[in-house]
């Protein structure tokens, strides 16, 4: 990972101004706290047993931060892109739990592509934002997403099967089909790419009946 080109926090400013109104002390203590980074193709951003240090505000190029469960099996838990459908789940790279409590991580983060993003650490909230009314209120609303993304997340796995986790993706996240690779999209929904494929085709194999209104006369 390697720093490239001056500070430039308008992506994180512009999404922080959308959820509390930032004053100029505000603003001044996001452009002394962050750092521009490139984090090539292929990194691990975070490693399991690992702390997390710093939280990165995604700003062009995609990740997915993943973990393994008690079989060895690999599950996608969150895709990371800044595009016009992002939401906060999406937008913010980081082992929350882990960086919360500074206890050791329990996800990978993998870079997809190069990526740039806007990081801080974890001593600079600690220090310089949390003191801050206005830091206070965005950090609580912050923490209320993660929160709501986590829950939704972790319901869903628990008690959809994989035919209606499937049916939910394409509803609600119908982009990602267009943006990232099957075998990731699989695992996103806790599933073998063989068992997306029968899904798929058990699909367009459901009958769709085509209802003739009478013409009113």
């Amino acid at each position: 990972m390697r720093h490239t080109y001056p500070i430039n926090a308008m992506p994180l400013l512009n999404y922080l101004g959308k959820l509390v109104n930032l004053d100029e002390a505000a603003v001044q203590i996001i452009l002394n706290s962050c750092k521009d980074v490139l984090i090539p193709k292929g990194n691990t951003i975070f490693n399991e047993r690992k702390r997390t240090q710093y939280v990165y505000f995604i700003v062009s190029g995609k990740a997915r931060s993943y973990y393994t469960d008690f079989a060895g099996k690999t599950i996608t838990w969150s895709f990371h892109f800044n595009e016009a459908q992002s939401d906060f789940k999406n937008l913010f790279i980081v082992d929350y739990k882990s960086f919360l409590t500074q206890t050791p991580a329990t996800m990978y983060i993998e870079a997809l592509t190069d990526i740039r993003a806007i990081r801080i650490g974890h001593r600079e909230i600690d220090a310089k934002f949390e003191p801050n009314p206005i830091f206070e209120q965005c950090l609580r609303k912050l923490h209320e997403y993660a929160f709501i993304a986590a829950y939704d997340r972790v319901f869903n796995l628990l008690t959809l099967s994989a035919s209606d986790r499937y049916n939910k993706l394409l509803r609600n996240e119908p982009h990602l089909l267009q943006m990232f690779p099957d075998k990731y999209l699989a695992s996103y929904i806790g599933i073998e790419p063989p068992s997306l494929s029968r899904i798929r085709k058990n699909l367009k194999s459901i009958p769709v009946y085509r209802i003739e209104m009478p013409i009113a006369g």
